[in-house]
């Protein structure tokens, strides 16, 4: 099996992990209530997808 020669560098190590940071989820809020959600998927707030209502929160809590 083959081995490195020699160890990589602190620099080199740390280019290459440059990219590997956390990246904040993109959030956009529900042209209905106004209320944050992710980009496509239902609202949690009115139950809304697409301009159509898809649930309704009243109904299930009830």
């Amino acid at each position: 099996m083959a081995l490195p020669k020699r160890r990589h560098s602190h620099s080199r190590t740390r280019k290459r992990r440059a990219h590997d940071s956390l990246k904040a989820p993109n959030v956009v809020n529900c042209p209905e209530c106004g209320e944050p959600k992710l980009p496509h998927r239902l609202c949690g707030g009115c139950g809304v997808y697409k301009g159509r209502s898809v649930i309704r929160l009243e109904d299930e809590l009830s």
